[in-house]
């Protein structure tokens, strides 16, 4: 995930999607395997934990946005990981690469802008 402010801000990280929009959970890793946080979440709340610390919110998206500000809505990054484009305005998914493991979406909206390339393990 990178963004073009001043500075640049860029983000690496292995992940574990699980579940659906409405329950699931999101693992991230770092480059040599070790768990930098956990999102976990269902209809009442999300959790996220990362390190000795723990955060609990009514909504998801919440807690998607402390973890990474600017981060893609999760329920657009469900579809997108199947192949399906999302419908959210802020976003723009290429998914012709979509048959090779690869995804890439821009946001465009609200600035700065940020662009997200996926890799998949199948």
């Amino acid at each position: 995930l990178q963004f073009d402010s001043e500075p640049p801000q860029s983000y690496q990280a292995a992940f574990e999607l699980q579940g659906t929009p409405d329950a699931g959970e999101l693992t991230l890793f770092s480059p040599l395997g070790g768990v930098l946080a956990q999102l976990q979440w269902n209809a009442q709340q999300a959790t996220l934990v990362r390190g000795e610390q723990r955060w609990q919110q009514p909504s998801v998206d919440q807690l998607m946005q402390q973890l990474v500000p600017g981060a893609v809505p999760l329920a657009s990054l469900f579809d997108w990981l199947q192949g399906r484009p999302a419908a959210d305005p802020s976003w723009q998914v290429d998914l012709s690469a979509w048959p090779q493991g690869r995804v890439l979406a821009q946001r465009l909206q609200p600035l700065p802008r940020a662009q997200l390339r996926v890799v998949l393990e199948r």
